[in-house]
């Protein structure tokens, strides 16, 4: 067998990568085809959506304007403190309007609706949003205390601020869902999602939550669109706020409807409980305990508890061997 020099060998592989590479336009058609089966989703010939990238700038953005001084390497003070807030709100107003006129003119040529004016009514909707952000900043910082105040483990508000999940989840919630009563589509539910996949905590843009809100761990807390919670409602990881599971036909005549439960003020629910149904009611001071499975109302005042389970002890093993040698020495 003859033996290949090295040049002749690379001559080889590149004319077998060039054979699979002729592979390749004939799976583009397919994709092509694809892209007019009713079966598939693409985003063809429609208008432009608002850019997902953009949209997790506006966040960070909106960090730096509602906790000014944290989230930069620079010294603020009272010297700079207008300069830097009039640069940031700019900035800004920019990014946002032109995220909020993409999520307009989209969803009102794929939905075939009546002109609108886009343009105009994005940048009013935008100037609107950022009127709310001082009432914005009072909410976050009641946010703030009620973590302080009900975690022992908090030495302070820095602390909560830079490296509290459920304060970065609570503070995407809370700018979503203003831009969501709003009526701006897309763009709350981006918002929630990603903070949900960097902080495990889902709340729904559209979820009504009131003042000094805190969740504390966060991991695997759900909050769903229709909820209703009150004022310094405490809650733990793993909690479920959620909607019962239903069939197609019923879950096409409540997508409109309360699905989700009420929360009153001053509830304390602990990890893993999970509360189900438009109808059920926590009352105000009730307290719902660890892994409790909730679909119905409970008054005001009232603790649920799981009944305490029988716990077994028994030796390990290797106590188990000693104590049975011991027995055969005696």
């Amino acid at each position: 067998m003859k033996r290949l020099k090295n040049g002749d060998t690379c001559k080889n592989e590149i004319k077998s990568a060039k054979n699979f590479r002729k592979e390749v336009p004939s799976i583009v058609d397919e994709l092509v085809a694809s892209c007019s089966s009713a079966g598939c989703f693409d985003h063809v010939s429609a208008e432009p959506i608002p850019h997902r990238e953009a949209i997790i700038d506006i966040l960070h953005r909106l960090a730096l304007i509602l906790y000014p001084g944290y989230f930069i390497k620079t010294r603020l003070d009272s010297v700079n403190l207008e300069y830097y807030l009039g640069q940031q709100m700019t900035s800004l107003y920019e990014t946002l309007s032109e995220q909020i006129i993409l999520a307009i003119r989209h969803d009102c040529i794929r939905h075939n609706k009546p002109c609108i004016h886009c343009d105009p009514l994005g940048h009013e909707l935008t100037v609107e949003f950022l009127r709310k952000l001082p009432a914005l900043r009072k909410m976050l910082a009641m946010d703030i205390r009620a973590s302080l105040e009900g975690d022992p483990a908090a030495k302070g508000y820095d602390e909560i601020i830079f490296s509290y999940p459920g304060i970065r989840a609570i503070t995407v919630y809370r700018i979503a869902h203003q831009l969501y009563h709003l009526n701006i589509p897309l763009i709350p539910r981006i918002m929630t999602e990603y903070a949900h996949s960097r902080n495990g905590i889902d709340i729904h843009p559209a979820a009504h939550i009131g003042e000094s809100f805190f969740i504390d761990h966060g991991t695997g807390v759900v909050i769903g669109e229709t909820c209703v919670i009150g004022n310094r409602v405490r809650i733990y990881q793993g909690v479920t706020l959620g909607a019962i599971s239903l069939s197609k036909a019923e879950c096409r005549k409540l997508r409109s409807k309360k699905r989700h439960p009420s929360i009153e003020d001053d509830v304390i629910i602990y990890a893993n409980a999970t509360i189900l149904g438009g109808d059920t009611v926590v009352g105000a001071r009730s307290v719902i305990g660890g892994n409790v499975w909730l679909t119905h109302s409970v008054p005001p005042d009232t603790e649920v508890f799981i009944k305490k389970q029988d716990l077994i002890f028994g030796a390990k093993q290797y106590k188990k061997q000693a104590v049975k040698q011991k027995l055969r020495q005696e």
